[in-house]
């Protein structure tokens, strides 16, 4: 069963998100703004998986070849996207359900929406790629802007306040620093090993 679950990480995630996404169409009623702009980023994030883990020379492989310089077993490969289907569900099921009341996850997951798309813009100079894609960076530039228009409609209707500014950016970095660090687990890596041969790398 775990076996199973590692081979086929991305496709259990996909097919749970769109699950969510199609009885929230059938069984709920009338959806807040909030529970519409979540809706719409549980869809991006299936699309930007797939973008991100299936395109030829993938995000994965880019970090591999280009940070780590070794590489990833195809096993690995996809065995980590169920690391990051359980983050991803989570970013989206919590300001679902509760982002109405409690609009720091409503915060968190556009700080991570903002964050991915800056990111993928980054790694083009980053990495010296010949050609300015990465990966996954035309979903991932949909997510940030997506991202911005939740934080400015929180912001232009007064439903958040500034600790909810201030800590749904933290938030979302404790969980994104907990995933990658399992990530890295798995490959065999400890975060200051990581560093370490980052800054080898690229202080160059």
């Amino acid at each position: 069963m775990w076996k199973f679950m590692k081979n086929y990480a991305l496709e259990i995630y996909s097919v749970i998100a769109l699950l969510l996404i199609v009885c929230v169409a059938i069984f709920m009623g009338e959806l807040t703004v909030i529970q519409k702009f979540v809706v719409f980023l549980s869809f991006l994030y299936v699309l930007h998986e797939w973008e991100e883990g299936h395109y030829p020379g993938g995000f994965v492989d880019l970090i591999s070849a280009n940070v780590l310089q070794m590489d990833v077993s195809t096993e690995i490969k996809r065995g980590s996207r169920l690391i990051t289907g359980v983050f991803l569900f989570a970013m989206t099921i919590l300001p679902f359900f509760y982002g109405d009341r409690i609009p720091l996850f409503v915060v968190t997951v556009a700080a991570f929406s903002i964050f991915e798309g800056i990111v993928h813009i980054a790694g083009i100079k980053i990495f010296r790629l010949n050609k300015p894609y990465t990966p996954g960076m035309v979903t991932a530039e949909i997510e940030l802007v997506t991202g911005i228009a939740l934080i400015a409609y929180l912001a232009t209707n007064h439903l958040a306040q500034w600790y909810d500014y201030t800590f749904g950016p933290f938030l979302f970095i404790a969980c994104f620093a907990i995933m990658q660090r399992s990530l890295m687990a798995m490959i065999g890596f400890r975060y200051k090993d990581m560093f370490a041969i980052a800054k080898k790398r690229f202080g160059k």
